[in-house]
C-alpha cells in the first residue's frame, strides 16, 4: 500500500502548552507523490521491518520504528507480522514519512481485523502529533498538538513541486530555536490559490521557517534556488527541510522537478493533492 506524503501549506504556531509541546493551527493536505511503499505479510515468526529504497539509510528497522510500534499497539496480540517499506520519503525532511508509514499500518491492519475507526485512531494520536492526520489522509485543518483533525473539502485540483534540500532539519531542534528566539511569527506569507483561499481563512505562512533558518542556515540558499527554478514562491514543510510550491499544471511541475532533481544532492518531486480521505476500517 502507498504512504503518501503528509504537507503543510499552512503552519501556525499558537501556543507553548505547560508540558513544553506547542499548539498548531495547519492546514494539511496528502500529497501522492513521493510515497513509500509498506508490504505486510504474515507468515514468518515475530514482528520484523525491513526498511530499503531510495532514501532508507538512518531508518532504524528495529522495534523503534514507528511501522512495528503501531502493529504492535493496534494489535497487541498478533504473534507475526512481516512489515517490509520501501522508502521513497525522505526522513528529516518535513513531510511525515514515519508517521505516514504508521498509518498505512494501522489502515491495512484495521480492514482485516475489523478495528473500529475510534480504535484506530486513538492509537494513532498515542503514537505521534502527525499520525492521526496521516490516517485521515485528504485536506484536513490540524489544531492542538494534532489531536483535533478536522477534515476540509478540497476546493479542486492542486499541482505542487515538493524539493528536498541535501540536508536535514531535526524538529526538536527547530521547535527548541523557535522558543529561543521569543516564538516568532513568519513574515513571509505565501498567495493561496484562489479556490484554496475560500478553505483556510488563515496566512500561508510558516511560523517555523525562521528558527528552521537558523538552525540550518542553508535552508535559504536552498529554496531561493527552488524559487528561482520554479518561478514561484516556496513554503517550508513542517519543520524542514523542504519546500513546497504551488504550481501551475503537472507539466511544469515535472519540469521544474526534474531540473531541480539533477542537481547533486537534491531531491524534487511533482505530485498532486490526493483530495479523498482514507478508508480507515470496514465498521
Amino acid at each position: 500500500m502507498r504512504a503518501n506524503v503528509k504537507l503543510t501549506l499552512a503552519l501556525h504556531v499558537t501556543g507553548v502548552l505547560p508540558d513544553g509541546y506547542h499548539s498548531l493551527d495547519a492546514l494539511v493536505v496528502e500529497v501522492d507523490a513521493p510515497s513509500d511503499v509498506v508490504t505486510l505479510d504474515e507468515r514468518g515468526t515475530g514482528i520484523s521491518c525491513s526498511v530499503h529504497g531510495p532514501t532508507s539509510r538512518g531508518v532504524p528497522s528495529d522495534d523503534s520504528n514507528l511501522a512495528v510500534r503501531a502493529a504492535r499497539a493496534l494489535l497487541p496480540e498478533l504473534k507475526t507480522l512481516s512489515i517490509d517499506i520501501e522508502k521513497n520519503i525522505p526522513s528529516g525532511a518535513g513531510l511525515g514519512g514515519g508517521s505516514s508509514d504508521a498509518a498505512a499500518v494501522i489502515r491495512s491492519l484495521s480492514l482485516q481485523y475489523g478495528v473500529s475507526d475510534a480504535r484506530a485512531e486513538e492509537v494513532a494520536l498515542s503514537l505521534g502529533a502527525d499520525v492521526l492526520v496521516c490516517l485521515r489522509g485528504g485536506v484536513n485543518r490540524m489544531q492542538g498538538i494534532g489531536e483535533i483533525v478536522t477534515p476540509l473539502a478540497s476546493p479542486g485540483d492542486l499541482s505542487l513541486l515538493i524539493a528536498a534540500a541535501p540536508f536535514q532539519c531535526s524538529t526538536p531542534a527547530v521547535y527548541r530555536a523557535w522558543d529561543e528566539m521569543g516564538g516568532p511569527i513568519s513574515h513571509r506569507v505565501i498567495e493561496a490559490p484562489v479556490l484554496w483561499a475560500s478553505i483556510w481563512v488563515g496566512e500561508w505562512r510558516n511560523d517555523l521557517e525562521p528558527a528552521a533558518e537558523k538552525v540550518a542556515p542553508d535552508l535559504l540558499e536552498f529554496r531561493m534556488m527552488v524559487e528561482a527554478i520554479c518561478g514561484r514562491p516556496a513554503i517550508l514543510a513542517g519543520s524542514g527541510s523542504s519546500y513546497a510550491v504551488a504550481m501551475p499544471d503537472a507539466g511544469v511541475s515535472a519540469a521544474a522537478a526534474a531540473q531541480i532533481g539533477a542537481m547533486k544532492g537534491c531531491s524534487a518531486w511533482s505530485g498532486r493533492v490526493s483530495t479523498a480521505p482514507q478508508e480507515r476500517s470496514i465498521t
